[in-house]
């Protein structure tokens, strides 16, 4: 039986990759793949059920992407599974803009942002375009507030994750979240 990798392994091997060892990345990855599996199963349980992406396809998708984000300090584990999330995000809007571009007519969807979501609902009557672009203005509000969002509704951490992710306390996390989703409301309904 192999001996759990620690949470400082996952980290040293980031930032090897950070520093240009290609290796390292294809080691993280199997490190953490329930996780990323996790929050890429969390993403496309809200998504139709005729999605083009599967899950493994968003996971490998982001995988891709993580190029994108070199030069970036690795802190943590969590900083990945953040990062990851918002990979994952970006990749889901684009294909839900696409989506939009090629069908006439549109129909926006009514979208609601509540636990009952991170409670594993099955809600996929959401908007994501109108979320992205109302984070995006969040974020020019208050990045904080928006990574909160981010992190508790897209990539599924608890507030103590989140918490811990943002270097911030648990009571700022759930402060931030109860602004955040009245304000995303308030956005959304305009």
């Amino acid at each position: 039986m192999t001996k759990p990798i620690s949470k400082e392994q996952v980290t040293q091997l980031l930032q090897a990759w950070n520093l240009g060892d290609e290796v390292a990345l294809n080691e993280v990855v199997p490190l953490v793949y329930e996780e990323l599996r996790r929050l890429a199963h969390s993403y496309m349980r809200r998504e139709r059920p005729d999605h083009v992406l599967q899950t493994t396809a968003l996971i490998n998708e982001a995988y891709l992407r993580f190029n994108e984000v070199k030069g970036l300090e690795w802190k943590n584990r969590n900083q990945f599974v953040a990062i990851s999330a918002c990979l994952m995000r970006r990749i889901l809007v684009e294909f839900a803009r696409s989506r939009d571009t090629q069908r006439r007519g549109g129909g926006q969807r009514q979208f609601t942002l509540n636990e009952e979501l991170l409670a594993d609902s099955g809600n996929d009557n959401h908007d994501l375009i109108a979320l992205d672009e109302a984070l995006t203005d969040l974020a020019r509000l208050d990045s904080r507030k928006s990574r909160v969002v981010e992190l508790r509704f897209f990539g599924g951490l608890s507030v103590k994750e989140t918490a811990e992710s943002l270097g911030i306390s648990q009571e700022t996390v759930a402060r931030d979240w109860r602004f955040a989703k009245a304000w995303l409301r308030n956005a959304m309904c305009e």
